[in-house]
């Protein structure tokens, strides 16, 4: 996929100018049905990688069908877009996935996704300690990109609320926080093995739910990083607040947290940060390092916690090596000389597959918080162990990771490091929220380092040589600090014509270069931001309520569909089903779901998604919309349906002088038989 990106000096200037991409006519070409919702949201990327590329708009697609709207609260982000028997209900998230969301969605030029899910999980109880999490961490991350404080600052109290609720995981006496591996979401580690006694057998229990998946705690490197990190950012926070005491208290935490990991969690034997057991059971005892080194033990470096110098970044080493956790086709949760590495303790009930497991299978959740840790190192340590060309080639394994054997991309949960592919594969799989991408390619190869000062830094992981070297790359519309920004390299000046190296525009004129390859700083003009609508609710949505709007159809594939089509969940992937179609004996000519509002609503648009796959299952020939009045079903009057004909796999918008109903439909015109339609979601708006 080739993107003209079109770069020139401005006319009569002596200051080059940006111009704009036709960001339009380019998505439409590329991506057909997302170009609405990419042209509004995302920073448009060319690079000299089609792998990159390819993956960096899948990563945006699959983070647009994880968007779940939840009417008045706005909306959240999931991480199965299924639901899950252990998402929080009715609104089938986890808080364990939501900082891998802010730390994607800060991206977005909308900001309102991000700020809502923020709302969410701080007054909506999204960030519910199913799990450990980072997220005042994640959510200080947000407005160092969008450059306003005011949704971290509303939700300062509590955040400082759910930190102390950790207090029930916290020894005072080592200063370290300890959790179940299981409540670290990565059960089967190393910790919860071994404490259970299967560590230490050949034979795998029969009781396959107790022998590693429970269990196992220990003070371990991922909560107490986490810890630290939400520590700080609830200091930095609190003194924008102005609130000086609290910003002294959770600095004086975060400290004490550092010094402890480092002088307790630092194992000298294995060079490396690791497990160390909270509690003796009959296998080990309090105190303990666990036996072996863990991807895990690099999550210190996401949040900078190491000092600076080399006595902890011998560490890294164990990440390039082929035999330690450096896997031929991903980076290994657990070391090959682990002696249960790979074991299979656990199978799906219903299917008999492998479940998940973190004794050593290479899982997209770990390797991205490595390689955003690695790209730290690489932005703020001396030189060490790793180099740039180390984090482009871990970076293009992990790309490379999402595509199945088909060449379709198709994030799964967890793979084989070894022989590579998915181990898990079952139908929850598919499309998994997990994890992060854009922000690697963003913030860690292209450089970016959001600041919360009026400066724009910008350090590309990227060297002028080595093996494939990346060549060139554009970066445009990029929103940051209230600033439009492109960034642009062009190793020889072929590519684009506007000179050699590396050049930073900002509101489409030029700040910087083009110069060499390296750390840029651009001063920024200080600008007012503009507050934004509030998220636009959807009045049909109802995520699993009783007193919510309900959906009925003309006829039904399957029960419950038409409740699907008002759930807040839209997907355009078909692996897993979703959405609502009429029953394969219904042979009328057109077809209807109807929402009941369940009260009187004023609506001006309606949003509606049909699902294509490529073989059974097409957009209607024809829709439209009606309300139930006094005398019956009516024809909305005035209704302009954009685009004219119906989209598959993409937004189609009708707009409509104002109208007050309680029942409103959509009649759609059937495709020929065979093909049947699939309406995926039907959204409703009062502006």
């Amino acid at each position: 996929m080739q993107m003209a990106v079109m770069i020139s000096l401005a006319a009569g200037s002596a200051a080059a100018q940006m111009p704009s991409v036709s960001v339009h006519e380019m998505a439409v070409k590329e991506y057909g049905a997302d170009a609405s919702w990419f042209e509004r949201n995302i920073p448009f990327l060319e690079i000299d990688d089609a792998e990159i590329q390819g993956i960096y708009y899948y990563r945006w697609k699959l983070y647009r069908s994880h968007v779940r709207q939840i009417g008045a609260q706005g909306v959240t982000v999931t991480e199965f877009l299924d639901n899950v028997p252990w998402a929080r209900q009715p609104f089938t998230d986890l808080n364990d996935s939501a900082s891998f969301h802010l730390m994607e969605g800060r991206w977005l030029r909308d900001t309102r996704i991000a700020n809502s899910l923020i709302d969410h999980l701080y007054s909506g109880g999204g960030n519910d300690r199913h799990f450990s999490e980072s997220i005042a961490a994640a959510t200080e991350d947000v407005t160092l990109v969008t450059g306003d404080k005011r949704p971290a600052l509303r939700h300062l109290d509590t955040m400082q609320y759910i930190y102390n609720q950790w207090d029930d995981h916290f020894d005072r006496t080592r200063n370290l926080y300890w959790v179940e591996p299981l409540s670290d979401a990565t059960e089967y580690s190393i910790a919860s093995i071994d404490a259970s006694g299967a560590g230490f057998t050949e034979t795998p229990s029969k009781d396959q739910d107790h022998n590693g998946f429970s269990g196992g705690y220990a003070f371990r490197p991922s909560i107490n990083s986490y810890q630290f990190a939400n520590a700080q950012a609830i200091a930095r926070i609190a003194r924008s607040a102005g609130k000086m005491d609290v910003s002294e208290d959770y600095a004086r935490r975060a400290e004490a947290i550092r010094k402890a990991v480092l002088e307790q969690l630092w194992n000298p034997k294995l060079q490396h940060f690791t497990d160390r057991y909270q509690r003796t059971t009959n296998s080990v005892t309090a105190g303990e390092f666990i036996r072996g080194r863990e991807l895990v033990g690099y999550v210190p470096w996401l949040y900078l916690l190491p000092p600076q110098g080399d006595d902890y970044s011998s560490a890294w080493k164990h990440a390039l090596l082929l035999g330690e956790l450096g896997g031929a086709k991903g980076l290994r949760t657990v070391e090959p000389t682990y002696a249960r590495y790979m074991a299979q303790y656990r199978y799906d009930a219903a299917s008999n597959l492998p479940e998940c497991q973190w004794n050593g299978p290479s899982w997209p959740f770990q390797s991205s918080q490595a390689l955003a840790a690695m790209a730290n190192l690489l932005h703020d340590y001396p030189a060490t162990e790793v180099t740039r060309e180390d984090y482009i080639r871990l970076l293009r394994q992990y790309t490379h990771q999402h595509y199945l054997s088909s060449g379709h991309a198709d994030i799964q949960e967890d793979y084989d490091p070894d022989k590579g592919g998915p181990i898990v594969g079952m139908g929850r799989s598919h499309h998994y929220n997990h994890s992060s991408y854009v922000d690697l390619v963003l913030g860690g190869l292209i450089g970016i380092k959001p600041r919360m000062d009026e400066v724009l830094e910008i350090d590309p992981l990227i060297t002028r040589d080595g093996v494939a070297p990346i060549r060139y790359f554009a970066l445009e519309k990029l929103a940051y600090h209230g600033h439009e920004i492109g960034v642009v390299y062009d190793r020889d000046g072929t590519k684009y014509g506007r000179g050699v190296g590396l050049s930073v525009f900002v509101d489409r004129r030029l700040a910087w270069g083009p110069g060499k390859l390296g750390r840029v700083e651009v001063s920024l003009a200080k600008t007012a931001l503009t507050p934004l609508r509030g998220m636009p609710v959807d009045l049909a949505v109802n995520v699993g309520v009783t007193d919510g709007p309900l959906a009925t159809a003309s006829s039904n594939m399957k029960s419950g569909a038409a409740m699907q089509a008002i759930d807040g969940r839209m997907w355009f992937f078909p692996e897993i089903a979703n959405g609502w179609s009429p029953a394969s004996e219904d042979s009328a000519k057109e077809s209807w779901l109807a929402v009941d509002f369940r009260r009187s609503v004023t609506l001006r648009r309606v949003e509606i998604y049909f699902l294509a796959d490529g073989r059974q299952i097409e957009a209607p020939p024809a829709y439209r919309l009606e309300y139930r009045d006094s005398a019956g079903w009516v024809e909305v009057p005035g209704q302009r349906q954009s685009p004219t004909k119906p989209l598959a796999n993409g937004e189609n918008m009708v707009r409509f002088p104002a109208v007050k109903v309680q029942e409103m439909r959509v009649v759609m015109t059937n495709p020929t038989r065979p093909k049947s339609l699939r309406l995926l979601e039907f959204e409703a708006f009062a502006q």
